[in-house]
């Protein structure tokens, strides 16, 4: 018994000295996770330049590393909730540094950009027809009101549960089409980047 611990206690001190000698691998997994911290903290401005990550790393491992920071990229760029667009255009100058330039990608965040500008115009022009078939109806709500009461009242249109019922279901069909479309261009970055 004594014979097999000490054959157990030299493989395992070998494997000691084999992972000391190699230096500490991380396993894929965790590289891409590093990825991950390493493009999170370039959308929150931490960091200028990605590329700047992987020097010191051996190529191998900057693979995964880059898949990592290529997904978070790719996930802030998103449909926009406001005018405001800093972060997509953030994330879209980081994806362009992992490709260093490439102009295959130049053209597909140009048409991603156009997308997102696109759907902004259109959201503001349904929400705007909205308001105004709405301001129709509320007109002839407050004259109903003001004839049944005698007070003139002021009926905010955009208020109106009705209202946001329609814009909710309009919104939703308006993102559902132009996420598709951010997808497929999103999937396009991917596989261009893909190592």
């Amino acid at each position: 018994m004594a014979e097999i611990r000490s054959t157990l206690d030299m493989v395992m001190e070998r494997a000691a000295r084999m992972t000391a000698e190699s230096g500490e691998a991380l396993d894929p997994e965790e590289q891409q996770k590093q990825g991950m911290r390493k493009a999170a903290g370039f959308m929150r401005g931490d960091d200028d330049d990605l590329l700047q990550s992987f020097t010191g790393v051996k190529p191998d491992e900057q693979v995964a590393i880059r898949q990592g920071m290529a997904k978070t990229l790719l996930r802030n760029i998103v449909l926009p909730r406001d005018e405001e667009s800093g972060e997509v255009n953030r994330a879209i100058q980081g994806l362009l540094q992992l490709g260093q330039g490439g102009s295959d990608l130049m053209s597909v965040f140009s048409d991603m950009k156009s997308i997102l500008d696109r759907y902004g115009e259109h959201k503001k022009q349904l929400r705007e027809q909205l308001e105004n078939a709405f301001a129709q109806q509320m007109q002839q709500m407050e004259q109903s009101v003001a004839k049944k009461t005698g007070v003139k009242v002021n009926i905010d249109p955009s208020r109106h549960p009705k209202f946001q019922e329609e814009w909710l279901k309009y919104k939703s069909e308006l993102d559902d089409q132009y996420g598709r479309a951010l997808d497929q261009h999103k999937e396009l970055v991917s596989q261009r980047l893909s190592y």
